[in-house]
């Protein structure tokens, strides 16, 4: 068999991929699956630093009357203010403690953890409306 130049056994070269630089398509550049955003990876790391601090917050400071009871007992048993024991205050202290572990907790998600999950639910319902358009 011969060689025959014509037109239609010529190689062309393959056509531009659409979302190639300096193609003409109109469509906008492909982004990567909302699941491996970075902003959902600042978000987790946001939420777990929320977390950590809240819990470490209130069980820190349970740990801490428990390792008194346990190892300083004469501190515990000793008058410190109108009578009351110190181990008893300090137990009354959880309360409040535990309150402000709450509050830390919120005024954290307030802050940092709730305007960045706004910003990629906008982001998720962005993309839905243009993924519904096509």
């Amino acid at each position: 068999m011969t060689y025959d130049p014509s037109p239609s056994y010529r190689h062309h070269p393959p056509p531009a991929p659409p979302y190639a630089p300096g193609s003409r398509s109109h469509r906008a550049p492909r982004r990567d699956p909302l699941g491996h955003h970075s902003d959902l990876r600042i978000l987790r790391g946001a939420y777990r630093r929320q977390r950590r601090t809240a819990t470490l917050t209130a069980l820190g400071y349970f740990t801490l009357f428990l390792l008194l009871s346990a190892y300083a007992p004469g501190l515990m048993t000793g008058t410190a203010v109108a009578g009351l024991p110190t181990g008893l205050l300090l137990a009354l202290a959880q309360l409040p403690v535990t309150w402000l572990a709450i509050a830390l907790y919120e005024y954290t998600a307030r802050r940092r953890v709730d305007p960045l999950a706004d910003r990629i639910r906008k982001e998720a319902e962005l993309d839905a409306r243009r993924g519904a358009g096509r």
